[in-house]
């Protein structure tokens, strides 16, 4: 998978240096190409240049693909390949559509995929239908026009990618609904995760039947939603350069608009580098968070999260086991959710380190650039554009260690399992 991931995003970025690619005569310099094609293939939508000015239309098709081949996951679209020349699945790629899209059968390997590509086809093509009419009717965009950024915009939602065609994003429709909800909903479906969806659509009137992964991604997202809205719109409300210039419908619009841009999309409606300092820090714990796993989306993931509250909980009542939702989760699944957030942050608080040592910025936005990059969100405080070659290629690391997954990334590293003949006798430290 690491090495499917790199092959891809340097295929992307030689197509980006093109001379077709670039919206100007001449050709894209290597990390200008390279930093889009990583950003557009892990789904993350920072950018070092202005899209919709920056690329030609071949550019933004290429930069569409990669969203796309991104969002399914490249082992995955590897397998619909393989399945179109040769029409069957090889074992290898039933292997490792497995590891990508967290199965844990493998007969069903083939119906699972099937599942993935039909929900995200679906999603995109509602999404982009409903935008292409709005911007049709109500923006007076030529038909074709219009189509096209419905379809851009609407995959680019679904696969939590947030580059956008337009200037400023999607500050222009701020305060309408047939834009940002649509945008929402697809980002919210794209986040659940495919095992989600995929369940969803077999037993969605049977929650009895739900796995506790279902469950956790369904009561996280009801919780950080709507506690994210809450959050933002207290932050920002009198401030005249984000809601504050907006009615109060329009305020508990953009609000919501960007707690749900948190859970790893990177669209925005209101000028991040303009919101308050607060809003940045919890902005920053909401994009650590993330969104589902084996999705669109990246962060340590909602069920990572949802695990450790659970442990913190059973070590404070004093039970030897932990127990989620009428579920006890076994001992490893602890441990590996407290080895992902102890790395994650580890190499957030590594790379914030070596971003303030190569610039002036001070430490909250340069602390939210690297939230974003490894939770592959793609908003931005403005940094990203500003940072010599070096800062840009520490955060094209983060974006695909963000993708991957730390544990994922450093088990392809290593490449295989140690097992030891003996064990070591034990012997307790002081905790706390």
């Amino acid at each position: 998978m690491f090495l499917g991931f790199v092959a891809a995003a340097l295929c992307g970025t030689g197509l980006l240096m093109l001379p077709a690619s670039g919206a100007v005569p001449g050709s894209a310099s290597f990390t200008d190409a390279l930093f889009t094609a990583v950003s557009a293939l892990c789904v993350t939508g920072l950018s070092v240049v202005e899209t919709h000015v920056y690329w030609s239309t071949f550019g933004h098709v290429v930069i569409l693909v990669l969203i796309q081949v991104g969002g399914l996951g490249v082992m995955t679209f590897a397998s619909i390949v393989g399945l179109a020349v040769i029409g069957r699945f090889s074992f290898r790629s039933r292997l490792q559509a497995v590891a990508e899209n967290r199965s844990q059968d493998l007969d069903s390997t083939p119906r699972v995929i099937g599942g993935v590509v039909l929900i995200s086809l679906v999603t995109e093509a509602v999404i982009g239908l409903l935008l292409a009419l709005r911007f049709w009717l109500g923006y007076g965009k030529d038909p074709g026009e219009a189509v096209w950024l419905g379809v851009f915009h609407a995959v680019s939602a679904f696969n939590n990618a947030g580059f956008s065609l337009f200037p400023r994003n999607l500050e222009g429709f701020a305060a309408d609904p047939l834009v940002c909800l649509p945008v929402a909903a697809a980002v919210i479906i794209g986040g659940l995760g495919f095992p989600v969806l995929v369940q969803l659509r077999r037993a969605w009137r049977k929650p009895l039947r739900w796995t506790i992964n279902t469950r956790l991604v369904l009561w996280g997202t009801l919780i950080l939603l709507p506690a994210g809205t809450v959050f933002l719109a207290l932050c920002e409300w009198n401030n005249p350069q984000t809601l504050g210039a907006l009615s109060g419908p329009e305020r508990l619009l953009a609000a919501f608009f960007m707690s749900v841009q948190t859970r790893t999309a990177g669209f925005s409606s209101v000028e991040v580098g303009q919101m308050e300092p607060l809003s940045w820090l919890g902005m920053d714990v909401l994009m650590f968070i993330g969104a589902a796993p084996a999705g669109t989306g990246g962060g340590i993931k909602v069920t990572t999260f949802a695990v450790l509250v659970y442990a913190v909980a059973a070590e404070v009542r004093g039970n030897e086991q932990v127990t989620a939702l009428g579920k006890a989760l076994p001992a490893y699944a602890a441990r590996q959710a407290l080895v992902v957030v102890l790395v994650a942050a580890g190499v957030i608080a590594v790379s914030t380190g070596a971003l303030m040592a190569m610039s002036s910025y001070p430490m909250d936005r340069l602390l939210f650039e690297t939230v974003s990059a490894f939770g592959t969100v793609g908003l931005s405080v403005g940094v990203s554009t500003a940072l010599p070659v070096a800062g840009e290629l520490i955060l094209v690391v983060l974006m695909f260690t963000g993708r991957l997954g730390p544990l994922l990334l450093a088990s392809a590293l290593v490449l295989r399992e140690r097992r030891f003949r003996y064990r070591l006798p034990e012997e307790r430290p002081i905790i706390g």
